[in-house]
């Protein structure tokens, strides 16, 4: 099951890359300097590769979220670094004597 996310995790950055490059360049640094009336109803709102990439954004972070939370059921959560420290340092060697 993990695999086949981490394919399809693959695959969706992948599109979302293409789609991301593939969008035309409106300037404006993502809105900034044009006021909400003309952002909300301009022609870009409703364009194609915008949905698409939002659709394929959600999908990859959905998809992320389960590869994360599949790969913390393997995890042993008994054992702590501060544990193996203690543990470690409980058997030094002592110096000898002169």
């Amino acid at each position: 099951m993990e695999n086949i996310l981490l394919v399809i995790n693959i695959i969706l950055a992948a599109i979302l890359v293409i789609l991301v490059l593939l969008q035309k360049s409106e300037g404006g640094a993502l809105g900034i300097g044009v006021s909400q009336d003309n952002f909300m109803f301009s022609r870009t709102a409703g364009n194609f590769m915008t949905k698409a990439t939002a659709i394929i954004a959600t999908l990859f972070i959905i998809c992320s979220l389960l590869l994360t939370i599949l790969s913390r059921e393997e995890i042993n959560p008994s054992s702590s670094v501060l544990d193996k420290i203690e543990q470690n340092s409980d058997e030094t060697p002592e110096l000898p004597e002169n």
